[in-house]
């Protein structure tokens, strides 16, 4: 399986795989935002922002699979996914133990560099409440099924990490 993993990580076709699926899960979110008119609270804006790094992770893997810039990909990819099932962690508990001492911010705290909330308020500007759940399915709420995806892409992150070392075997059929 590690020698699959590895053989997989240098090849395009895995890392516009794992950026497809980001992009799916942002255009639900956006579906979620600006359609079905839920509110995006601070905590959902950053799991979002994490989203989007796997998406980059995605791209950079993408352009150049058998360069060292694999090794930038699944950085940016393991750090990604685990500040995303971080964040999820943190607003699951919101919602589950809400305490009036214990809240999100009021706005997205973004660098002064890199305003997102500036620059694409439609994504990027939070109006909703972290303790309020309002949406769930399977009486998982959103950031429980978030808790459940970025782990996913962290436990596959971490096993291409590993399977790194391990080449593909050559199979020569008229070798002996």
């Amino acid at each position: 399986m590690l020698r699959y993993l590895n053989s997989c990580s240098r090849g395009r076709g895995a890392w516009l795989l794992m950026a497809l699926t980001a992009f799916v899960l942002e255009m639900v979110a956006l579906y979620f935002q600006h359609v079905m008119l839920l509110k995006p609270c601070v905590m959902c804006i950053y799991e979002r922002c994490a989203l989007f790094g796997i998406l980059a992770a995605g791209l950079v893997g993408a352009i150049a699979p058998k360069t060292p810039l694999r090794w930038v990909a699944i950085v940016i990819w393991l750090y990604s996914a685990w500040e995303g099932l971080r964040l999820s962690w943190e607003h699951t508990m919101i919602q589950l133990h809400p305490n009036p001492f214990v809240t999100c911010d009021f706005a997205a705290r973004f660098p002064a560099w890199l305003p997102l909330d500036k620059w694409f308020p439609a994504i990027f500007v939070a109006t909703g409440d972290c303790a309020e759940k309002q949406w769930s399915l399977f009486t998982l709420s959103m950031p429980q099924w978030l808790i459940v995806i970025f782990a996913v892409f962290l436990i596959i992150g971490a096993l291409v990490l590993i399977s790194q070392p391990f080449k593909a075997k050559k199979r020569d059929l008229f070798s002996r």
